[in-house]
């Protein structure tokens, strides 16, 4: 009976891990990038009234220009907008716009809409209608909501009239941060001649945020007469650090080896990825390696070292690395998550007992992360909590919006964990959301 229990759990496990290899849309989760995206946001956020705290600002993985709001606490940016705008100013306007959706009540409206239209509006399912609205049919996560056209109209499309409002709210935010708003009109430069094309041409953000002359005049008109201000320093450093990293990562390596001729941080930094994704580890490793040592405080430098050694199955190494920014970063989930991982990938008695602590604590601090989901329940199964390690799979599946399945991992959760305990209450409730029209 336990046999065929602990078989099962790995096989959902085996299962989750590949159900986002099959979508076409992924949120890009990583603790330095959020953490710049935060150092932007955050004077935008407090001009506009919002919990800085609250907001986030997230990366989709997707190199089509596009930036949407589908909820109150998440603002989301392609990966590929992110890599073309030329200055924190620039990607501080995206936010600003998104933002002003978000004070100014459009997002209330939709969510509402949606309600009354009986649509699910869980986060994953409603990320996976942004996927759909953009272009990926194939994505899988939207399809919930139903066709392409009701999502975009009920969530997602903003009307010129509430383009209008956001612009002028935008540039009232960026004028109290402190930023120069003619940003705003450069941005929307990159998107003049998309109203001519065919839509299946168009980038996903001109299908969703109507763009004409009319608008582009009056935005030039609202910088015109603002305040102008000078770039800051700092976020400069962390537009260039997010810009570094992304595409670091995203681009191919040689081209960042390329590019990264400087001495700067950022530009080591791009190196060590690009070797370490080159497979030259030994390099890699003594660039982020002497970055560390230049930036002793620095977590994420810390975090990324932890990673590269990880990748390169150094695990023991990794853990230090990772142990290390955990200390410097207590609070910073997706360092913990890399952590946990990192005790896990030892695979001894007391490493996985200490890495499902570790992940509780990281789970604790971000429920949306997918990868601690996978992580948790790979824990729990290991250290015999096989109620526990069903319902994180389940949770996995719900966040991604695959009620389906987080249905069937929810079940077999329900049939382990005792009654009255609130992880039994938590499966119930997945399966009373699955069950939902």
């Amino acid at each position: 009976m336990f046999k065929n229990y602990l078989k099962a759990i790995f096989l959902a496990i085996f299962c989750a891990l590949n159900a986002s290899a099959a979508q076409s849309i992924s949120l890009l989760r990583d603790p330095d990038i959020e953490h710049g995206l935060q150092q932007l946001a955050d004077p935008i956020l407090r001009a506009a009234s919002l919990n800085s705290e609250s907001v986030k600002v997230w990366i989709i993985n997707d190199m089509s220009l596009n930036a949407f709001v589908i909820d109150h606490k998440h603002i989301f940016l392609h990966a590929g907008l992110v890599l073309q705008l030329k200055s924190a100013a620039q990607l501080q306007s995206v936010i600003a716009h998104e933002a002003a959706h978000i004070s100014n009540g459009h997002i209330s409206r939709r969510l509402a809409n949606a309600r009354r239209a009986k649509m699910a509006t869980s986060f994953g399912v409603l990320v996976g209608a942004a996927a759909v609205a953009a272009g990926h049919t194939d994505a899988g996560l939207g399809l919930a909501l139903g066709a392409t056209g009701s999502v975009n109209r009920v969530l997602l499309a903003h009307n010129r009239i509430e383009e209008s409002a956001a612009d002028q709210s935008a540039v009232r935010f960026m004028e109290l941060a402190k930023v120069d708003p003619t940003a705003m009109a450069e941005v929307f430069k990159l998107f003049i001649g998309q109203s001519t094309l065919s839509e299946d041409y168009q980038d996903p953000y001109t299908r969703s945020h109507p763009l004409n002359q009319d608008r582009i005049r009056t935005i030039h008109a609202y910088a015109a007469n603002a305040t102008p201000h000078r770039p800051d320093a700092k976020q400069a450093y962390w537009f260039s650090r997010i810009q570094g990293k992304l595409s670091g990562f995203l681009r191919a390596p040689q081209w960042t080896i390329r590019r990264a001729t400087g001495s700067s941080d950022v530009n080591r930094m791009r190196r060590a990825i690009a070797e370490h994704r080159s497979g030259r580890s030994s390099t890699a490793q003594q660039t982020i390696a002497q970055l560390v040592t230049d930036h002793p405080n620095d977590a994420f430098y810390r975090e990324l070292q932890g990673q590269i050694l990880l990748e390169s199955l150094e695990f023991s190494a990794a853990t230090k690395a990772y142990a290390s920014a955990a200390k410097l970063a207590p609070s910073n989930a997706l360092i913990l998550g890399g952590y946990g991982r990192s005790l896990l990938a030892q695979n001894t008695k007391s490493s996985n007992a200490q890495a499902l602590k570790i992940l509780q604590k990281a789970r604790n601090l971000d429920s949306r992360d997918a990868r601690i989901l996978r992580d948790i329940g790979t824990a729990y199964a290991r250290n015999g909590q096989q109620g526990r390690a069903f319902l994180a799979i389940a949770e996995r599946y719900a966040l991604q919006g695959d009620m389906q399945n987080a249905a069937i991992q929810a079940k077999r959760a329900e049939d382990l964990l005792p009654r009255g305990s609130a992880a039994r209450q938590k499966a119930q409730d997945i399966l009373d959301t699955a069950k939902t029209p």
